[in-house]
């Protein structure tokens, strides 16, 4: 079955947002090519002579993020290179959201140089939907409490610290799964962590291994692989690790101010490459933290975390 088959597609309106009137208090939405927010980078004023597309449509872009697409909750104008996509018969939310996702899935077909615009149409999409997709339970996106202003920072009152040995940040400990395919049976009681960034380093879901389980509330260390030696994740819950992993502890951490350690860290992830590894330097690397009494300032990582747009989401976060 293909996407005309399921939806009526209609041309976006090609307009540019320089030549709108962007107003917080207004309920239409202005959606680019982006991949980012749904979509939405601003709120615009109804443009006289011309009606927004209705709430509940799904816009695909064309090109730059290509393919990212998104359920609209809002009515919207559009910006050049975005399809609108109507469905040709009743759909759940649920339903429009996993066409969604099936599109994305073809946006490795694309490039720059090679648009979507004739082709969409045509992109193959399932003949049945799955029963677990009636069944998922979609939480609403909630407006944030918080201001637009983050907490300001001075780089050049920050100091550098050691991450591990005398005087580190963190005491290191290595991860315990040596072979996921000969250890691990697939389930659904804990995460299976590997050497990746994406997905925050999530393989799959396993079943229960206590000897191979590693405590949460820390910070992993990706010190082998292909492509993302240096970089970090935060783990809060227990979860069971590849040994292409370390684990960074430190009693001070939390779900805030180690969020803002790991931005920092993989800024340093350039010094590292699958030539380099990260294990064998985890001693000898510093890293560039605020710092209060000659310590890394932890209350105040926390609080710049906290005061970002949508940090207090952070709060029911897992």
């Amino acid at each position: 079955m293909k996407i005309k088959d399921l939806f009526i597609p209609y041309q976006g309106n090609g307009l540019e947002l320089i030549n709108l009137d962007i107003s917080e208090h207004s309920n239409i939405n202005f959606i680019s090519r982006t991949a980012q927010n749904n979509g939405v980078v601003a709120q615009v004023e109804k443009v006289e002579g011309l009606m927004p597309f209705d709430a509940g449509l799904i816009t695909v872009a064309l090109g730059g993020s290509v393919l990212s697409s998104f359920v609209q909750t809002k009515p919207f104008y559009t910006a050049y290179h975005i399809m609108v996509l109507r469905p040709k018969k009743e759909m759940s939310l649920s339903e429009k959201l996993f066409y969604c996702m099936c599109i994305e899935k073809n946006a490795y077909r694309y490039s720059y140089g090679r648009q979507a615009n004739k082709t969409l149409k045509d992109i193959e999409l399932p003949d049945t939907i799955p029963a677990w997709v009636s069944s998922a339970i979609i939480n609403p996106v909630t407006t944030s409490n918080l201001s637009e202003n983050a907490l300001s920072f001075d780089v050049s009152k920050w100091a550098y610290f050691p991450l591990a040995g005398k005087g580190g940040i963190f005491k290191i400990e290595p991860c315990k799964c040596s072979n996921a395919g000969q250890l691990l049976e697939d389930g659904d009681d804990i995460d299976y962590i590997g050497a990746k960034k994406d997905d925050n380093g999530v393989m799959r879901r396993v079943k229960s291994n206590e000897e191979l389980t590693t405590k949460g509330n820390c910070i992993i260390f990706i010190c082998d692989g292909q492509g993302s030696v240096g970089y970090t994740n935060y783990i809060e819950n227990a979860f069971i690790g590849s040994t292409t992993l370390s684990v960074g502890r430190n009693s001070r951490l939390n779900r805030y101010n180690a969020l803002f350690l790991v931005a920092v860290l993989d800024r340093e992830r350039y010094r590292y490459s699958f030539g380099r590894k990260y294990k064998t330097n985890l001693l000898k690397a510093r890293v560039l933290l605020p710092v209060k009494d000659n310590a890394p300032d932890w209350e105040y990582m926390e609080r710049y975390i906290k005061s970002l747009p949508y940090g207090d989401r952070l709060k029911g976060w897992v």
